[in-house]
């Protein structure tokens, strides 16, 4: 026992040293990153995008988003590769602070997610990705136990989320870019954070907590 203990601290301690390590070396490439025309031009094209989602053009506002997010990146790698580690890097440390016992954990640079068209078995699970489609319907989910938490977290994603109004749902979401809404809260623009928890979280037989971190994305979670 006190061996499977030991091994289980020291895999714990290796996974918070590569989570620093990785953030480390982010920030070190965007503290050596050097911001040149075309830098600001993408920096003003997400600025006008995400004016736009706040009026009547938000299909606009995505594409110049988009626009500027591909050539902030394409012309400056070594700021790719920063909000990349940097994010994995939270991701370690995220997951491994609310997933202590044995959990579902994928990593992948592309990725799409489909859960929900016939029954499937709901666990702890981290997910991250650098571009991400999930479409998690909880409709016909089967959890292995009362709480479960999903830690969704990437750099670029799309999530659409269904939860039945008879399971609790606890959200905690952040975007830099983009928009959520989540239940009865619609947030677009920069900088958007939004904790909210359903009226029958604390009594549901079935509890889901979500905890959502995102540079550009398109959040959506209903209750049905």
């Amino acid at each position: 026992m006190k061996k499977f203990y030991g091994n289980r601290n020291r895999n714990r301690n290796h996974n918070r040293n590569v989570a620093l390590i990785l953030i480390g070396v982010g920030i070190f490439l965007l503290a050596n990153n050097h911001w040149g025309f075309f830098t600001v031009l993408a920096l003003v094209l997400i600025f006008v995008g995400i004016n736009k989602l706040r009026s009547a053009s938000p299909r606009k506002g995505y594409v110049l988003i988009g626009i500027g997010a591909v050539i902030l990146m394409g012309g400056n790698i070594s700021l790719l590769i920063a909000v990349i580690l940097i994010s994995l890097g939270f991701f370690y440390i995220r997951s491994k602070q609310l997933h202590r016992n044995e959990s579902y954990v994928k990593k992948s640079l592309i990725e799409s997610i489909k859960w929900g068209k016939e029954p499937w078995i709901l666990r702890n699970s981290s997910i991250w990705n650098v571009i991400g489609e999930l479409q998690i319907d909880l409709t016909y989910a089967i959890p292995e136990q009362r709480e479960t938490t999903l830690v969704l977290q990437g750099v670029i994603a799309d999530v659409d989320i269904i939860v039945p109004e008879d399971m609790g749902v606890s959200v905690v979401s952040s975007v830099v870019f983009g928009e959520s809404d989540v239940g009865p809260n619609k947030e677009s623009g920069i900088l958007n954070k939004t904790i909210w928890q359903s009226a029958n979280y604390e009594t549901a037989d079935n509890q889901v907590k979500l905890m959502i971190s995102y540079i550009i994305a398109d959040i959506d979670i209903k209750i049905v």
